[in-house]
Protein backbone atom coordinates (compact mmCIF):
# COMPACT_ATOMS: atom_id res chain seq x y z
CA UNK A 1 0.00 0.00 0.00
CA UNK A 2 1.05 3.36 -0.26
CA UNK A 3 1.76 5.34 3.31
CA UNK A 4 -1.29 4.15 4.07
CA UNK A 5 -3.66 6.64 5.33
CA UNK A 6 -1.08 9.08 4.01
CA UNK A 7 -0.43 11.54 6.36
CA UNK A 8 -1.77 11.50 9.74
CA UNK A 9 -5.23 11.91 10.01
CA UNK A 10 -7.55 14.20 11.74
CA UNK A 11 -9.88 11.16 12.14
CA UNK A 12 -7.86 8.17 12.58
CA UNK A 13 -7.62 5.97 9.73
CA UNK A 14 -9.04 2.13 9.73
CA UNK A 15 -7.30 -0.38 7.53
CA UNK A 16 -7.54 -4.07 7.34
CA UNK A 17 -5.38 -6.25 9.74
CA UNK A 18 -3.07 -8.23 7.65
CA UNK A 19 -0.41 -9.36 10.05
CA UNK A 20 2.11 -9.70 12.08
CA UNK A 21 4.25 -6.67 14.83
CA UNK A 22 7.22 -4.91 15.30
CA UNK A 23 8.08 -4.73 18.82
CA UNK A 24 11.09 -4.39 17.30
CA UNK A 25 12.90 -3.93 14.33
CA UNK A 26 15.37 -2.38 14.48
CA UNK A 27 16.08 0.84 12.50
CA UNK A 28 15.21 1.49 9.27
CA UNK A 29 17.35 1.80 5.91
CA UNK A 30 17.68 5.50 3.91
CA UNK A 31 19.30 3.29 0.93
CA UNK A 32 18.47 0.40 -1.89
CA UNK A 33 19.60 -2.26 0.29
CA UNK A 34 17.81 -5.22 1.17
CA UNK A 35 18.65 -5.96 4.33
CA UNK A 36 16.24 -7.11 6.47
CA UNK A 37 15.62 -5.50 10.29
CA UNK A 38 17.95 -7.97 12.83
CA UNK A 39 16.32 -9.61 15.34
CA UNK A 40 16.31 -7.01 18.89
CA UNK A 41 14.58 -6.60 22.28
CA UNK A 42 14.24 -2.87 21.44
CA UNK A 43 11.01 -1.32 19.94
CA UNK A 44 12.00 1.45 16.56
CA UNK A 45 13.37 4.17 17.53
CA UNK A 46 10.40 7.25 16.86
CA UNK A 47 11.75 9.19 13.44
CA UNK A 48 12.87 5.86 11.91
CA UNK A 49 12.30 5.69 8.08
CA UNK A 50 12.92 4.64 4.88
CA UNK A 51 12.59 6.37 1.95
CA UNK A 52 16.04 6.44 -0.26
CA UNK A 53 15.66 10.80 1.14
CA UNK A 54 17.03 12.87 -1.90
CA UNK A 55 16.90 16.20 -2.84
CA UNK A 56 14.72 17.33 -5.64
CA UNK A 57 17.77 17.71 -7.58
CA UNK A 58 18.21 14.42 -8.14
CA UNK A 59 14.87 13.36 -9.28
CA UNK A 60 13.72 13.34 -12.37
CA UNK A 61 10.81 15.08 -14.03
CA UNK A 62 8.00 12.89 -15.19
CA UNK A 63 6.93 9.15 -15.22
CA UNK A 64 4.25 7.38 -13.41
CA UNK A 65 3.79 5.39 -9.98
CA UNK A 66 1.55 2.63 -9.37
CA UNK A 67 0.50 1.92 -6.44
CA UNK A 68 -2.82 -0.17 -4.81
CA UNK A 69 -5.48 0.04 -2.52
CA UNK A 70 -7.04 -2.11 -0.64
CA UNK A 71 -10.44 -1.54 -1.65
CA UNK A 72 -13.08 0.44 -4.22
CA UNK A 73 -13.43 3.89 -2.41
CA UNK A 74 -17.16 5.31 -2.67
CA UNK A 75 -17.28 7.94 0.61
CA UNK A 76 -14.57 10.16 -0.48
CA UNK A 77 -15.88 12.61 2.74
CA UNK A 78 -12.63 12.36 4.84
CA UNK A 79 -14.93 13.74 7.89
CA UNK A 80 -17.98 11.79 7.25
CA UNK A 81 -18.88 8.12 9.02
CA UNK A 82 -18.03 6.06 5.90
CA UNK A 83 -15.35 8.39 4.69
CA UNK A 84 -12.64 6.81 7.58
CA UNK A 85 -11.39 3.83 5.23
CA UNK A 86 -7.51 4.71 5.05
CA UNK A 87 -7.34 4.90 1.05
CA UNK A 88 -9.78 7.31 0.69
CA UNK A 89 -7.90 9.19 3.65
CA UNK A 90 -4.99 9.01 1.78
CA UNK A 91 -5.62 10.29 -1.60
CA UNK A 92 -7.93 12.86 -0.17
CA UNK A 93 -4.83 14.22 2.15
CA UNK A 94 -2.79 14.50 -2.05
CA UNK A 95 -5.18 16.49 -3.53
CA UNK A 96 -6.98 19.02 -0.11
CA UNK A 97 -5.02 21.43 2.09
CA UNK A 98 -3.72 19.91 5.10
CA UNK A 99 -2.32 22.86 6.27
CA UNK A 100 0.49 21.41 8.52
CA UNK A 101 3.23 18.77 7.56
CA UNK A 102 4.14 16.39 10.21
CA UNK A 103 8.32 15.44 10.44
CA UNK A 104 9.97 12.26 11.33
CA UNK A 105 9.25 12.25 14.62
CA UNK A 106 5.08 12.94 14.33
CA UNK A 107 6.23 17.13 14.89
CA UNK A 108 3.87 19.13 12.97
CA UNK A 109 5.07 21.85 10.45
CA UNK A 110 3.68 24.87 9.41
CA UNK A 111 2.99 24.15 5.63
CA UNK A 112 3.78 27.59 4.05
CA UNK A 113 2.08 26.65 0.75
CA UNK A 114 -1.13 27.09 2.65
CA UNK A 115 -0.09 28.87 5.55
CA UNK A 116 1.40 32.24 6.24
CA UNK A 117 1.10 31.63 10.30
CA UNK A 118 -1.05 29.83 12.68
CA UNK A 119 -0.58 30.75 16.95
CA UNK A 120 -1.87 30.97 19.74
CA UNK A 121 -2.87 34.68 19.90
CA UNK A 122 -4.83 34.17 23.44
CA UNK A 123 -4.98 31.96 26.58
CA UNK A 124 -7.94 33.02 28.24
CA UNK A 125 -9.97 32.33 26.01
CA UNK A 126 -7.77 29.66 24.00
CA UNK A 127 -7.35 31.56 20.38
CA UNK A 128 -5.70 30.08 17.43
CA UNK A 129 -5.62 32.73 14.53
CA UNK A 130 -4.85 31.03 11.48
CA UNK A 131 -3.20 33.59 7.76
CA UNK A 132 -3.61 32.04 4.96
CA UNK A 133 -1.24 32.19 2.06
CA UNK A 134 -3.20 34.43 -0.07
CA UNK A 135 -2.34 32.51 -3.11
CA UNK A 136 -4.13 29.22 -1.58
CA UNK A 137 -6.99 28.42 -4.15
CA UNK A 138 -9.34 25.69 -4.52
CA UNK A 139 -9.60 23.93 -7.44
CA UNK A 140 -13.15 26.44 -8.36
CA UNK A 141 -10.93 29.31 -8.63
CA UNK A 142 -11.94 30.58 -5.34
CA UNK A 143 -9.20 31.42 -2.21
CA UNK A 144 -9.02 29.55 0.60
CA UNK A 145 -10.98 31.52 3.43
CA UNK A 146 -12.36 31.82 6.40
CA UNK A 147 -15.23 30.72 5.59
CA UNK A 148 -14.27 27.18 4.49
CA UNK A 149 -12.86 26.91 8.23
CA UNK A 150 -16.93 28.02 9.46
CA UNK A 151 -18.53 25.59 7.36
CA UNK A 152 -16.14 23.02 8.25
CA UNK A 153 -16.78 23.61 12.44
CA UNK A 154 -20.42 23.37 11.84
CA UNK A 155 -20.51 20.45 9.82
CA UNK A 156 -18.07 18.88 12.80
CA UNK A 157 -19.01 20.24 15.72
CA UNK A 158 -21.96 17.80 16.32
CA UNK A 159 -24.56 20.15 17.24
CA UNK A 160 -26.43 19.18 14.19
CA UNK A 161 -27.09 15.47 13.86
CA UNK A 162 -28.13 14.85 10.23
CA UNK A 163 -24.51 15.31 9.51
CA UNK A 164 -22.84 12.21 9.73
CA UNK A 165 -19.72 12.92 11.31
CA UNK A 166 -17.14 9.91 12.09
CA UNK A 167 -15.24 12.23 14.86
CA UNK A 168 -16.40 15.37 16.59
CA UNK A 169 -13.83 15.63 19.29
CA UNK A 170 -11.96 19.20 19.08
CA UNK A 171 -14.45 21.10 16.79
CA UNK A 172 -17.32 20.10 19.73
CA UNK A 173 -14.64 22.31 22.21
CA UNK A 174 -14.56 25.79 19.93
CA UNK A 175 -17.20 28.29 20.29
CA UNK A 176 -16.77 30.57 17.41
CA UNK A 177 -15.04 30.82 14.04
CA UNK A 178 -14.70 34.24 13.04
CA UNK A 179 -13.12 36.52 10.12
CA UNK A 180 -10.07 38.64 10.76
CA UNK A 181 -8.56 40.97 9.29
CA UNK A 182 -9.75 39.96 5.96
CA UNK A 183 -11.01 37.13 4.39
CA UNK A 184 -7.76 35.05 4.41
CA UNK A 185 -7.76 35.29 8.04
CA UNK A 186 -9.25 32.99 10.74
CA UNK A 187 -9.99 33.25 14.50
CA UNK A 188 -11.04 30.23 16.08
CA UNK A 189 -12.11 30.35 19.53
CA UNK A 190 -12.41 27.81 21.71
CA UNK A 191 -14.97 27.18 24.71
CA UNK A 192 -12.31 25.04 26.91
CA UNK A 193 -8.64 24.72 26.57
CA UNK A 194 -7.68 22.43 23.66
CA UNK A 195 -4.20 20.79 23.71
CA UNK A 196 -4.27 18.84 19.60
CA UNK A 197 -5.68 22.19 17.71
CA UNK A 198 -3.27 21.22 14.98
CA UNK A 199 -5.12 18.44 14.37
CA UNK A 200 -7.83 20.42 13.55
CA UNK A 201 -8.68 21.79 9.82
CA UNK A 202 -6.36 19.00 8.08
CA UNK A 203 -7.27 18.60 5.73
CA UNK A 204 -9.73 21.30 4.75
CA UNK A 205 -12.62 21.13 2.83
CA UNK A 206 -14.51 23.75 0.90
CA UNK A 207 -17.12 25.74 2.60
CA UNK A 208 -19.53 25.08 -0.88
CA UNK A 209 -18.87 21.02 -0.29
CA UNK A 210 -20.20 20.77 3.21
CA UNK A 211 -22.42 23.55 3.27
CA UNK A 212 -25.88 21.46 4.30
CA UNK A 213 -26.31 18.07 5.79
CA UNK A 214 -27.30 16.59 1.95
CA UNK A 215 -24.10 17.73 0.85
CA UNK A 216 -22.03 16.39 3.30
CA UNK A 217 -23.46 12.73 3.35
CA UNK A 218 -24.28 12.41 -0.10
CA UNK A 219 -21.78 15.14 -2.19
CA UNK A 220 -18.82 13.42 -1.83
CA UNK A 221 -20.12 9.89 -3.07
CA UNK A 222 -17.77 8.30 -5.81
CA UNK A 223 -15.93 11.66 -6.33
CA UNK A 224 -13.68 14.36 -4.67
CA UNK A 225 -15.93 17.38 -6.10
CA UNK A 226 -13.09 20.40 -5.15
CA UNK A 227 -9.82 19.64 -4.67
CA UNK A 228 -6.40 22.28 -3.44
CA UNK A 229 -3.57 20.79 -3.37
CA UNK A 230 -0.64 20.39 -5.72
CA UNK A 231 -2.35 17.36 -7.35
CA UNK A 232 -6.12 16.82 -8.50
CA UNK A 233 -7.90 13.47 -9.54
CA UNK A 234 -8.50 12.94 -13.44
CA UNK A 235 -10.24 10.24 -13.35
CA UNK A 236 -11.79 7.07 -11.40
CA UNK A 237 -12.24 4.21 -13.55
CA UNK A 238 -14.80 1.91 -11.90
CA UNK A 239 -14.23 -0.67 -14.41
CA UNK A 240 -10.58 -1.00 -14.29
CA UNK A 241 -10.53 -0.34 -10.39
CA UNK A 242 -8.15 2.59 -11.07
CA UNK A 243 -8.10 6.27 -9.31
CA UNK A 244 -5.52 8.48 -11.25
CA UNK A 245 -4.10 12.01 -9.60
CA UNK A 246 -2.44 14.11 -11.70
CA UNK A 247 -0.23 17.26 -10.65
CA UNK A 248 -2.80 20.71 -11.03
CA UNK A 249 -1.47 23.30 -13.49
CA UNK A 250 -2.87 26.01 -11.25
CA UNK A 251 -1.19 24.76 -8.75
CA UNK A 252 0.97 28.03 -6.87
CA UNK A 253 3.76 26.26 -5.18
CA UNK A 254 6.80 23.84 -6.20
CA UNK A 255 5.64 21.79 -9.42
CA UNK A 256 5.37 17.72 -8.60
CA UNK A 257 8.00 15.48 -10.27
CA UNK A 258 6.27 12.29 -10.98
CA UNK A 259 3.15 12.73 -13.98
CA UNK A 260 0.82 10.57 -12.34
CA UNK A 261 0.20 8.41 -9.41
CA UNK A 262 -2.33 5.33 -10.50
CA UNK A 263 -4.02 3.73 -7.27
CA UNK A 264 -5.62 0.02 -8.08
CA UNK A 265 -7.87 -1.63 -6.37
CA UNK A 266 -6.32 -4.99 -5.27
CA UNK A 267 -6.99 -7.60 -2.30
CA UNK A 268 -4.54 -7.65 -0.12
CA UNK A 269 -3.41 -11.10 -0.95
CA UNK A 270 -3.02 -10.40 -4.80
CA UNK A 271 -0.61 -7.41 -3.73
CA UNK A 272 2.91 -9.38 -3.96
CA UNK A 273 1.93 -11.00 -7.62
CA UNK A 274 0.79 -7.54 -8.63
CA UNK A 275 3.97 -6.15 -7.62
CA UNK A 276 6.26 -9.27 -9.06
CA UNK A 277 4.33 -9.10 -12.52
CA UNK A 278 5.00 -4.85 -12.50
CA UNK A 279 1.72 -3.73 -12.08
CA UNK A 280 2.44 -2.08 -9.23
CA UNK A 281 5.51 0.08 -7.60
CA UNK A 282 5.14 -0.86 -3.82
CA UNK A 283 4.09 -3.29 -1.35
CA UNK A 284 4.53 -4.95 2.06
CA UNK A 285 7.18 -7.55 2.71
CA UNK A 286 6.12 -7.71 6.35
CA UNK A 287 4.67 -11.37 5.62
CA UNK A 288 7.40 -14.33 5.83
CA UNK A 289 5.74 -15.94 2.89
CA UNK A 290 6.11 -12.10 1.11
CA UNK A 291 8.97 -11.34 2.07
CA UNK A 292 10.62 -14.26 0.93
CA UNK A 293 9.79 -13.74 -2.52
CA UNK A 294 10.42 -10.17 -2.53
CA UNK A 295 13.63 -9.67 -1.07
CA UNK A 296 15.17 -11.85 -3.96
CA UNK A 297 13.13 -9.98 -6.68
CA UNK A 298 15.27 -7.74 -9.28
CA UNK A 299 15.39 -4.04 -8.85
CA UNK A 300 13.88 -4.38 -5.66
CA UNK A 301 14.65 -2.56 -1.88
CA UNK A 302 13.56 -3.52 1.47
CA UNK A 303 12.60 -0.25 3.28
CA UNK A 304 11.55 -0.54 7.09
CA UNK A 305 10.43 2.48 9.24
CA UNK A 306 8.35 3.06 12.58
CA UNK A 307 5.09 3.75 12.37
CA UNK A 308 1.89 4.27 14.95
CA UNK A 309 0.21 1.11 13.57
CA UNK A 310 -1.75 -1.05 15.83
CA UNK A 311 -3.62 -4.06 15.16
CA UNK A 312 -6.89 -5.23 17.62
CA UNK A 313 -9.67 -7.12 18.24
CA UNK A 314 -12.86 -4.82 18.43
CA UNK A 315 -15.66 -6.85 20.11
CA UNK A 316 -19.56 -5.64 20.00
CA UNK A 317 -20.60 -4.53 23.20
CA UNK A 318 -24.07 -3.68 21.65
CA UNK A 319 -25.66 -6.91 20.61
CA UNK A 320 -25.85 -10.43 21.56
CA UNK A 321 -23.48 -11.82 24.48
CA UNK A 322 -21.42 -9.28 24.11
CA UNK A 323 -23.09 -7.14 25.91
CA UNK A 324 -22.68 -8.72 29.03
CA UNK A 325 -19.36 -7.55 30.12
CA UNK A 326 -18.65 -11.15 31.95
CA UNK A 327 -19.14 -12.60 28.49
CA UNK A 328 -16.65 -10.09 26.77
CA UNK A 329 -14.27 -10.26 30.16
CA UNK A 330 -14.03 -14.20 29.51
CA UNK A 331 -13.39 -13.61 25.32
CA UNK A 332 -10.40 -11.38 26.70
CA UNK A 333 -8.72 -14.01 29.07
CA UNK A 334 -9.52 -17.06 26.49
CA UNK A 335 -7.62 -15.62 24.05
CA UNK A 336 -3.74 -15.88 23.92
CA UNK A 337 -2.28 -13.14 22.19
CA UNK A 338 1.41 -14.18 22.71
CA UNK A 339 -0.11 -17.51 21.01
CA UNK A 340 -1.38 -15.48 18.16
CA UNK A 341 1.45 -12.82 17.93
CA UNK A 342 4.42 -16.24 18.24
CA UNK A 343 2.70 -17.68 15.64
CA UNK A 344 2.67 -15.28 12.76
CA UNK A 345 6.10 -13.74 13.69
CA UNK A 346 8.13 -17.07 13.91
CA UNK A 347 9.82 -16.68 10.73
CA UNK A 348 10.32 -12.83 10.89
CA UNK A 349 13.64 -11.62 11.21
CA UNK A 350 12.42 -9.12 14.21
CA UNK A 351 11.43 -9.73 18.61
CA UNK A 352 7.62 -9.43 18.78
CA UNK A 353 5.75 -8.78 21.75
CA UNK A 354 2.14 -8.39 22.40
CA UNK A 355 0.87 -4.46 22.42
CA UNK A 356 -0.35 -3.38 25.98
CA UNK A 357 -1.46 0.20 25.30
CA UNK A 358 -4.84 1.23 23.07
CA UNK A 359 -3.18 5.16 23.20
CA UNK A 360 0.69 4.59 23.09
CA UNK A 361 3.28 2.41 20.94
CA UNK A 362 6.25 1.16 22.37
CA UNK A 363 8.13 3.14 21.17
CA UNK A 364 6.82 6.40 22.24
CA UNK A 365 6.81 9.03 25.60
CA UNK A 366 4.01 8.03 28.09
CA UNK A 367 3.82 4.64 27.02
CA UNK A 368 3.19 1.51 29.59
CA UNK A 369 1.47 -1.58 30.23
CA UNK A 370 -2.23 -0.90 31.73
CA UNK A 371 -3.39 -4.36 30.36
CA UNK A 372 -3.02 -5.81 33.41
CA UNK A 373 -4.52 -9.05 34.34
CA UNK A 374 -6.68 -8.71 31.19
CA UNK A 375 -3.59 -8.88 29.03
CA UNK A 376 -2.84 -12.50 29.95
CA UNK A 377 -4.08 -15.75 28.89
CA UNK A 378 -6.34 -17.11 31.48
CA UNK A 379 -8.38 -20.30 30.43
CA UNK A 380 -9.53 -21.47 33.84
CA UNK A 381 -10.44 -17.91 34.69
CA UNK A 382 -12.40 -17.59 31.38
CA UNK A 383 -14.36 -20.85 32.28
CA UNK A 384 -15.27 -19.35 35.25
CA UNK A 385 -16.30 -16.00 34.29
CA UNK A 386 -18.79 -17.58 32.33
CA UNK A 387 -19.78 -20.44 34.65
CA UNK A 388 -20.78 -17.24 36.75
CA UNK A 389 -22.57 -15.75 33.79
CA UNK A 390 -25.04 -18.52 33.81
CA UNK A 391 -23.52 -20.03 30.37
CA UNK A 392 -23.78 -24.02 30.69
CA UNK A 393 -20.65 -25.68 30.32
CA UNK A 394 -21.19 -28.86 27.79
CA UNK A 395 -18.11 -30.77 27.80
CA UNK A 396 -15.16 -30.46 25.48
CA UNK A 397 -15.52 -29.59 21.95
CA UNK A 398 -19.21 -27.96 22.40
CA UNK A 399 -20.93 -24.96 23.11
CA UNK A 400 -21.73 -23.62 26.21
CA UNK A 401 -25.67 -22.93 26.54
CA UNK A 402 -28.31 -20.69 28.36
CA UNK A 403 -31.81 -20.20 27.98
CA UNK A 404 -31.50 -23.04 25.15
CA UNK A 405 -29.15 -20.51 22.99
CA UNK A 406 -25.34 -21.88 22.16
CA UNK A 407 -22.63 -19.30 22.93
CA UNK A 408 -22.08 -18.43 19.37
CA UNK A 409 -19.93 -15.28 18.12
CA UNK A 410 -19.78 -13.98 14.52
CA UNK A 411 -16.29 -12.87 13.76
CA UNK A 412 -15.97 -10.86 10.39
CA UNK A 413 -13.45 -10.78 7.80
CA UNK A 414 -12.62 -9.39 4.44
CA UNK A 415 -12.52 -11.44 1.29
CA UNK A 416 -9.29 -9.13 0.71
CA UNK A 417 -7.73 -9.96 3.64
CA UNK A 418 -4.22 -11.56 3.96
CA UNK A 419 -3.74 -15.33 5.05
CA UNK A 420 -2.24 -14.46 8.08
CA UNK A 421 -5.76 -12.30 8.88
CA UNK A 422 -7.69 -15.82 7.73
CA UNK A 423 -5.27 -17.80 10.09
CA UNK A 424 -5.67 -15.42 13.23
CA UNK A 425 -9.30 -15.70 13.07
CA UNK A 426 -9.12 -19.75 12.96
CA UNK A 427 -6.39 -19.20 16.06
CA UNK A 428 -8.76 -16.96 17.57
CA UNK A 429 -11.81 -19.52 16.68
CA UNK A 430 -10.00 -22.41 18.40
CA UNK A 431 -8.65 -20.79 21.61
CA UNK A 432 -12.17 -19.34 22.27
CA UNK A 433 -13.85 -22.89 21.41
CA UNK A 434 -11.57 -24.46 24.35
CA UNK A 435 -13.39 -22.01 26.82
CA UNK A 436 -17.09 -23.28 25.27
CA UNK A 437 -17.39 -20.54 22.91
CA UNK A 438 -18.10 -20.96 19.34
CA UNK A 439 -17.00 -18.77 16.55
CA UNK A 440 -18.46 -18.52 13.25
CA UNK A 441 -16.03 -17.22 10.22
CA UNK A 442 -18.03 -14.82 8.21
CA UNK A 443 -16.23 -13.87 4.94
CA UNK A 444 -17.64 -10.70 3.66
CA UNK A 445 -16.53 -8.45 0.24
CA UNK A 446 -13.73 -6.45 0.46
CA UNK A 447 -15.80 -3.12 -0.52
CA UNK A 448 -18.24 -4.36 2.20
CA UNK A 449 -16.36 -5.33 4.95
CA UNK A 450 -15.87 -1.32 6.35
CA UNK A 451 -19.24 0.66 5.22
CA UNK A 452 -21.70 -2.64 5.51
CA UNK A 453 -20.40 -4.13 8.83
CA UNK A 454 -17.43 -2.50 10.35
CA UNK A 455 -19.43 0.56 10.54
CA UNK A 456 -22.69 -0.50 11.58
CA UNK A 457 -22.02 -2.78 14.07
CA UNK A 458 -22.85 -6.36 12.12
CA UNK A 459 -20.63 -8.17 13.78
CA UNK A 460 -19.57 -9.82 17.09
CA UNK A 461 -15.84 -9.72 16.59
CA UNK A 462 -13.57 -8.07 14.38
CA UNK A 463 -10.33 -6.83 13.53
CA UNK A 464 -8.31 -4.06 11.87
CA UNK A 465 -6.17 -1.25 12.34
CA UNK A 466 -5.74 2.13 13.79
CA UNK A 467 -3.04 4.27 12.05
CA UNK A 468 -1.11 7.58 12.87
CA UNK A 469 -2.65 8.47 15.90
CA UNK A 470 -0.33 10.90 17.06
CA UNK A 471 -1.76 13.42 18.55
CA UNK A 472 -4.05 11.12 20.94
CA UNK A 473 -7.02 13.26 20.58
CA UNK A 474 -7.35 11.40 17.51
CA UNK A 475 -8.36 8.48 19.84
CA UNK A 476 -11.21 9.84 21.25
CA UNK A 477 -14.08 9.09 19.14
CA UNK A 478 -13.10 5.26 19.17
CA UNK A 479 -13.89 5.50 23.08
CA UNK A 480 -16.34 7.87 22.61
CA UNK A 481 -20.23 7.60 24.22
CA UNK A 482 -22.43 7.02 20.84
CA UNK A 483 -25.10 9.51 20.86
CA UNK A 484 -28.48 7.94 19.32
CA UNK A 485 -27.41 6.78 15.47
CA UNK A 486 -24.05 8.43 15.70
CA UNK A 487 -21.43 5.86 16.93
CA UNK A 488 -18.48 7.79 15.63
CA UNK A 489 -15.14 5.57 15.48
CA UNK A 490 -16.43 3.49 18.35
CA UNK A 491 -17.65 0.47 16.38
CA UNK A 492 -17.86 -1.73 19.51
CA UNK A 493 -19.99 0.99 21.24
CA UNK A 494 -18.84 -0.14 24.25
CA UNK A 495 -17.62 3.15 26.77
CA UNK A 496 -18.42 4.18 30.21
CA UNK A 497 -19.07 7.63 31.63
CA UNK A 498 -15.78 7.24 33.48
CA UNK A 499 -13.73 6.62 29.91
CA UNK A 500 -15.76 9.40 28.55
CA UNK A 501 -14.46 11.93 31.55
CA UNK A 502 -11.07 10.79 31.51
CA UNK A 503 -10.45 11.39 27.67
CA UNK A 504 -12.15 14.86 28.12
CA UNK A 505 -10.18 16.11 30.82
CA UNK A 506 -6.84 14.66 28.74
CA UNK A 507 -7.93 16.35 25.59
CA UNK A 508 -8.32 19.51 27.73
CA UNK A 509 -5.12 18.94 29.24
CA UNK A 510 -2.17 21.29 27.66
CA UNK A 511 0.61 19.91 30.51
CA UNK A 512 1.95 16.71 28.33
CA UNK A 513 2.92 14.74 31.41
CA UNK A 514 -0.53 15.17 33.06
CA UNK A 515 -2.85 14.47 29.83
CA UNK A 516 -0.43 11.72 28.78
CA UNK A 517 -0.98 10.20 33.14
CA UNK A 518 -4.88 10.84 32.43
CA UNK A 519 -5.39 8.68 28.94
CA UNK A 520 -3.15 6.16 30.91
CA UNK A 521 -5.97 5.81 33.38
CA UNK A 522 -8.46 6.14 31.05
CA UNK A 523 -6.29 2.74 29.36
CA UNK A 524 -6.51 0.83 32.20
CA UNK A 525 -10.53 1.28 32.25
CA UNK A 526 -10.79 0.58 28.65
CA UNK A 527 -9.08 -2.80 28.73
CA UNK A 528 -11.08 -3.40 32.19
CA UNK A 529 -14.01 -3.15 29.66
CA UNK A 530 -13.00 -5.06 26.94
CA UNK A 531 -14.01 -2.65 24.53
CA UNK A 532 -11.16 -4.10 22.17
CA UNK A 533 -8.30 -6.31 22.49
CA UNK A 534 -4.55 -5.15 21.70
CA UNK A 535 -2.41 -7.34 19.62
CA UNK A 536 0.78 -5.63 18.03
CA UNK A 537 2.13 -2.74 16.51
CA UNK A 538 2.19 -3.62 12.63
CA UNK A 539 5.75 -3.56 11.44
CA UNK A 540 6.73 -1.43 8.34
CA UNK A 541 8.70 -2.96 6.03
CA UNK A 542 7.89 -2.95 2.35
CA UNK A 543 9.08 -3.19 -1.02
CA UNK A 544 9.97 -0.64 -3.39
CA UNK A 545 11.61 -0.29 -6.67
CA UNK A 546 15.48 0.86 -6.78
CA UNK A 547 15.58 4.06 -8.02
CA UNK A 548 12.33 5.05 -6.24
CA UNK A 549 13.25 8.66 -4.18
CA UNK A 550 11.63 9.99 -1.53
CA UNK A 551 8.97 6.84 -0.86
CA UNK A 552 8.54 3.85 1.59
CA UNK A 553 8.14 3.52 5.12
CA UNK A 554 7.80 6.71 5.75
CA UNK A 555 7.37 6.46 9.69
CA UNK A 556 5.89 8.73 11.33
CA UNK A 557 6.37 11.64 8.40
CA UNK A 558 3.87 12.55 5.80
CA UNK A 559 4.45 12.21 2.21
CA UNK A 560 5.89 14.60 0.34
CA UNK A 561 3.94 14.02 -2.95
CA UNK A 562 6.06 16.86 -4.99
CA UNK A 563 9.63 15.27 -4.20
CA UNK A 564 8.77 11.60 -4.43
CA UNK A 565 9.92 10.61 -7.97
CA UNK A 566 12.56 8.75 -9.70
CA UNK A 567 16.12 8.95 -9.85
CA UNK A 568 16.93 6.50 -12.41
Amino acid sequence: MPRMFGRPATAVAVALSTAVLVAGCSGGSDDDGKAAPKKSAAAPAVGTSGINAQPASRVKQGGTLKLSIQQWISQWNFYQVDGTQGDAQSIDVQVLPSLFRYDAKGVSQLDKDFLVSATVTSTTPQVVTYTLNPKARWSDGKQLSWQDFATQWKALNGRDDRYLVADTSGYDQISAVTRGVDDQQVKVTFGKPYADWQRLFRPLLPAPSIATPELFNKGWLGKVPITGNSWRISGYDTTAQTVTTVPDPHWWGAKPKLDAIIYRALDTSADTDAYLNKEIDETPAFQPEDYKRLANSPDTAIRTGSRWDEVHITLNGARGPLQDLAVRQAVDLAIDRQGIVAAFSKDLPFTVKPLDNHFFMPNQQGYQDNAGKWGDYDLAGAKKLLDQAGWQDNGPGKPRTKGGKQLTLDYVISAGSSSSATDQAQLVQAQLGQAGIAVKIQTVPSNDFFEKYVNTGAFDLVSFRNVDALFHTLLYSTFQAPTGSQVYGNYGRITTPQIQQLITRAAQTTDRTAADALYNQADAKIWEQVHSIELYQRPQIVAVRKGLANFGASGLADWDYDHMGWTS
